[in-house]
């Protein structure tokens, strides 16, 4: 502590008394001392403090033996840095060595072509097989007015709006003007000009030059320029040959036949032929190939649910709108196929088609057997309704209404099978007298077309249904409904199908289910009951039963055939039947484990 109190006196006495200005030595002065050949004399002040051993010695200037270094090229890269920060990101760097805000990221492509690519634009950036596109969003009016503009005008907006492009004179003759903004007068005005301004031309055309005579120069190409079909109207008609008159003749007829067949509209008929396929019609003892096999039996009362596909029948050149078996014994099989043909196959026997039957002109919708099945009706796209000799094929009688059939049904009652049935699409269902071939009932009550009848309770009422998403329940020859009903979740019901027992309605519903209503007096909905799990909303997919009544049967638009079991409602098994709709499925009358599909693929096939 003694030391540091005496070095701090001493460092007072110093700085109080002993200050020494410095002044730098001037060049005389240092040239002088270097010249001369004694030492310089010392103040007698300087000698003193010099001598002093408490003075600091003389401080002399800086120096470094460390060569010069330019800063300029370090000042340069960090103003270059700090311009970088605020400039747009070059898209063909591959690593940003700061963090770049969302306008440098966002930035439009500007400047000059990329040094790396023929057409300015780098390949990584490269959207477009003509470089790169921007999408740009813009209103469908506006692009249309453009567009318009610039074909008409030659100019047009740029989409940034702030420039046009095109052609600048005509921009400024029209005050940059749209083809949606001219005004009408304005349009007027510029045709008339453009008309005489043509007539004008070629009146000076022709007092100039009435006739340019070397075809080399442009104006002959030009005066002479026609359409390359244009000669053929200055050849003179001559004298036809006889093929030429013959053939004139026959579109003629062709031409008026085709007239005519117009003018009577759908009631031009289609010729009505039928064509056989088996070996003979009849056999060795006289029976008709129609004939049920003797030994055709039902095996036992007891159904089950086919497995394995055994069969196929493919004849339809489109899709199979519907299969109907031969009743009672099912050893034929009657399909109505969308290539405006119905044929009949061989069930148990050769299993080929064994008639086929020609008469309609377009699809055929749907088909009905008669009880016996020696007759068949069917509805066809063409508005008519054909009663058919299965046997034979002739074409019994025709009914037509001026509408599409959707639906034919057979009175059931075998006193009653010359009564007709149809539901149509103008929504009325009509009854025929196929004995006079006269209308006798129509029952016209539906908001809709009419998709389905169903007889019910011994054939004394029947169940219609149809696009108004309704059912109707009528009496028999009274058009006035008995039973509407109509709820509002209801959808509508393309087929409808009974139960064996009779007791019950299984209707096929567009809401992807099917619903079961009770047959007795109030006609209620079965609430404990309803069968689901299958895809059918848009096709008249077809319903039905199994004989003994224990399984729901339905097609799908999956080309899947479903069975649900009747008491528990639960899905009891599914079949991938067809590549397209599964449209139609029939159970076996006495093969209780048989089943036949057929759908939009054209293939009817046959399950056990």
């Amino acid at each position: 502590m003694d030391l540091l109190r005496d070095y701090k006196d001493d460092d007072g006495d110093g700085d109080g008394n002993d200050e020494v200005e410095e002044e730098p030595l001037g060049e005389e002065t240092l040239g002088e001392s270097m010249g001369a050949s004694d030492p310089p004399a010392l103040v007698p002040e300087e000698a003193e403090a010099s001598s002093s051993p408490d003075s600091s010695p003389r401080r002399l200037p800086a120096k470094s033996s460390a060569p010069r270094v330019d800063d300029t090229t370090l000042a340069l890269a960090a103003a270059e840095s700090s311009r970088s920060l605020h400039r747009p990101l070059d898209p063909g760097q591959h690593a940003v060595g700061f963090n770049p805000t969302y306008d440098q990221l966002w930035t439009p492509i500007y400047g000059p072509a990329h040094p790396f690519a023929k057409d300015g634009v780098a390949q990584g950036m490269r959207n477009h097989k003509l470089g790169f596109v921007e999408d740009a969003s813009i209103q469908p009016f506006l692009f249309d007015e453009q567009y318009n503009t610039f074909h008409k005008y030659g100019y047009a907006t740029d989409p940034s709006g702030l420039s046009f492009v095109g052609d600048i004179e005509t921009l400024t003759k029209n005050q940059a003007l749209s083809v949606y903004n001219m005004p009408q007068q304005e349009q007027k005005r510029r045709r008339l000009q453009m008309k005489t301004s043509g007539g004008a031309e070629e009146a000076e055309s022709g007092a100039a030059d009435p006739e340019v005579q070397n075809p080399a120069t442009n104006e002959w190409l030009l005066k002479n320029k026609i359409s390359p079909w244009s000669g053929k109207m200055d050849v003179v008609q001559g004298e036809l040959t006889e093929e030429q008159k013959k053939y004139a003749e026959e579109y003629a007829e062709k031409k008026a036949e085709k007239e005519r067949g117009e003018g009577r509209g759908d009631k031009a008929e289609h010729a009505d032929k039928s064509t056989f396929h088996g070996k003979e019609e009849r056999d060795y003892q006289g029976r008709s190939w129609i004939a049920p096999p003797k030994d055709a039996k039902a095996k036992n009362d007891h159904c089950y649910i086919p497995k394995r596909w055994v069969h196929t029948w493919s004849g339809h050149t489109k899709g199979v709108a519907a299969i109907r078996f031969f009743p009672k014994h099912g050893h034929l099989l009657l399909s109505a196929g969308m290539d405006s043909k119905v044929k009949i196959w061989d069930v148990f026997n050769s299993g080929k088609c064994m008639r086929t039957y020609m008469g309609h002109s377009k699809a055929v919708r749907d088909i009905c057997f008669s009880n016996d099945g020696t007759k068949f009706l069917s509805a066809g796209y063409d508005k008519h309704i054909k009663y058919w000799d299965t046997e034979t094929g002739k074409v019994i009688s025709t009914f037509s209404t001026g509408k599409i059939p959707y639906v034919v049904k057979l009175n059931p009652d075998e006193d009653k099978q010359s009564i007709l049935l149809a539901g149509m699409s103008d929504k009325k269902i009509v009854q025929w007298d196929m004995n006079s071939g006269a209308i006798t009932q129509e029952y016209d009550q539906h908001l809709g077309a009419v998709n389905t009848i169903t007889f019910v309770d011994n054939n004394r009422r029947f169940v219609t249904s149809s696009d108004d998403k309704s059912l109707r329940v009528w009496e028999f020859g009274i058009p006035v409904v008995i039973k509407y009903i109509s709820e509002p979740h209801m959808h509508s019901m393309p087929s409808i199908s009974l139960h064996p027992n009779s007791n019950w309605l299984a209707a096929q519903s567009l809401d992807n289910q099917i619903l079961i209503y009770s047959t007795k007096e109030r006609f209620q909905l079965n609430k404990k009951k309803r069968f689901a799990g299958h895809i059918i909303a848009g096709y008249a997919c077809q319903v039905n039963f199994s004989p003994d009544g224990r399984f729901v049967m339905s097609g799908d638009g999956e080309g899947k055939c479903w069975f649900w079991d009747w008491k528990s409602c639960k899905v009891f098994r599914t079949l991938k039947c067809h590549e397209g709709v599964c449209i139609g499925c029939e159970w076996h009358p006495l093969e209780q484990s048989k089943v036949a599909t057929c759908g939009w693929d054209g293939m009817i096939k046959y399950w056990d």
